[in-house]
């Protein structure tokens, strides 16, 4: 990657207008997340919890990869901002749905887990009880966490950019940050298929149905003509 590639991806944002989408999906990433709490703190949240969630062990340092995905994040939505603009609004797009169905299911349906009790006899056990502290039990199907991370793989696997390997790297990481969210116990196996799978169909979805090129059209103020970028 060029060494201007900050400042690329500022000019990109401003430029293309794609500063008001990126900002509208992590406000509402944030709303659905933590300002959903106020309505279902003391509703009663289901346990999805199931034998074969038991049967999978608690591998502490798994903590890191766990964390490890919000820089995985942050480099893979920038290249998805950086791909054709009308690509890129989709992209944008398809993750503001994915956020806006979450907020729904999160209302609709309230789960938790029971946690493990962590002795933090060691570094790694200290990493997952401070996850713990930071991340309350809730809001859980789907995880956000494995759904962003379906989105970084989608970010990168028909942009012709980037290359093979990190293509790859992607998709492996993605699949060991899947894991890390059942072997830290912070999710359950059907928060992790249902956020996979939810990406995927608001990816789909949003193509579909158009609402790619009306989110364009809403925050690229009219500049948009016959369905061209």
């Amino acid at each position: 990657m060029k060494s201007n590639l900050i400042s690329d991806i500022f000019r990109r944002l401003f430029r293309d207008r794609l500063c008001l989408p990126l900002l509208a999906t992590l406000a509402l990433n944030f709303f659905t997340y933590n300002i959903t709490r106020i309505w279902t703190s003391g509703r009663y949240h289901m346990d999805l919890t199931t034998e074969l969630d038991n049967a999978i062990p608690v591998i502490s340092w798994t903590a890191t990869v766990y964390l490890a995905s919000f820089l995985f994040w942050i480099i893979n939505y920038a290249i998805g901002i950086m791909q054709n603009k009308k690509v890129a609004y989709h992209f944008l797009s398809s993750d503001f749905f994915a956020k806006f169905c979450c907020l729904i299911i999160f209302l609709a349906i309230p789960t938790t887990n029971i946690r493990p009790e962590i002795s933090a006899t060691g570094f790694f056990d200290k990493v997952l009880l401070f996850i713990y502290s930071m991340d309350p039990a809730d809001n859980l199907l789907p995880s956000i966490h494995c759904l962003t991370s379906h989105f970084c793989c989608i970010a990168v696997r028909n942009n012709e950019r980037i290359p093979k390997w990190y293509k790859i790297f992607s998709h492996i990481f993605a699949v060991m940050i899947y894991i890390s969210t059942l072997t830290t116990k912070q999710h359950v196996l059907i928060d992790v298929l249902a956020g996979v799978l939810l990406a995927e169909f608001a990816f789909r979805f949003t193509k579909k149905t158009g609402f790619d090129g009306f989110w364009q059209r809403l925050f690229d103020k009219g500049r948009v003509k016959n369905g061209k970028a």
